[in-house]
């Protein structure tokens, strides 16, 4: 299995492709968005470079700021989205301190979601408000798998991320049927080009295996369509508006999320 050291000059090489490709796209939003990348990459890598420690603070910070955009999209109150901030930190943290008890950790924070709602006596908004909140919980809290994980998630977010790029502009290419009513943007022809690409960039990194396979072929693009799902039904086109061409975090990590549960599920 690849290290967290050997990756670097593959990252570094994919970081001056892209530039290049943005580049010569003439582009400005592609532009900005490699901004972000070259100013991102280095602090993910550093943080797995860091070992435990490190990736523990990086799924905290990643998992605080996708709680609030999520509790955004959901339009809840903010003392639920601190509370869900909370309970995803709590699974992050016990999977670094108590590690094999994250299950327990997971319930006290759904009894903490819920507890909000209904200490408030919120009867009309109560279900709606418990709906989003558990939701969230169960969405975010695979983030506590990246520093278990190791290099071998670190390896999945540079395939999940490859495989983005390349079904973005597959996509616009080559057209074709669409993906999902719920990302129209989204074609069948790109999905399945940056399937191939992600199990090229596992395979390089000696990484493949059929857990991954499936984690980047499938889970990464329902992850997509998930968080599209979630978007439409709250009317936004982002999770956010913070991150220069990009949105929110959240929408930088969906495909990420669900690639890492479908591996946990299968490993």
């Amino acid at each position: 299995m690849t290290d967290v050291a050997s990756l670097a000059p593959f990252l570094g090489g994919a970081l001056a492709v892209g530039g290049i490709a943005a580049a010569l796209s003439g582009r400005r939003e592609l532009l900005v968005r490699w901004y972000c990348w070259a100013a991102g990459v280095p602090l993910v890598a550093g943080a797995f470079w860091w070992g435990t420690p490190g990736v523990t603070l990086l799924a905290l910070v990643v998992g605080v700021v996708a709680a609030l955009e999520f509790g955004g999209l959901m339009r809840v109150s903010r003392s639920d989205r601190v509370v869900l901030a909370a309970a995803v930190s709590g699974v992050v943290l016990t999977s670094w301190l108590a590690p094999g008890q994250e299950v327990r950790a997971v319930a006290v924070g759904a009894l903490a979601i819920a507890a909000v709602p209904m200490l408030a006596g919120d009867s009309t908004h109560g279900l709606r408000r418990l709906g989003a909140g558990l939701l969230g919980l169960v969405w975010l809290s695979v983030l506590a798998a990246l520093a278990p994980l190791g290099a071998t998630a670190l390896v999945l977010f540079i395939a999940v991320s490859v495989g983005d790029v390349v079904a973005y502009f597959s996509g616009q290419r080559l057209g074709g049927p669409r993906l999902s009513p719920l990302s129209p943007a989204k074609r069948w022809s790109g999905t399945l080009a940056g399937a191939a690409a992600a199990l090229g960039v596992l395979a390089a990194l000696s990484a493949l295996s059929w857990p991954t396979a499936v984690a980047v072929a499938v889970g990464a693009p329902a992850g997509d369509l998930l968080e599209s799902m979630v978007k439409r039904g709250a009317r936004a086109k982002d999770s956010a508006h913070w991150l220069a061409g990009s949105g929110g975090l959240l929408d930088r990590i969906d495909s990420l999320l669900l690639a890492l549960a479908v591996l946990l599920l299968l490993r």
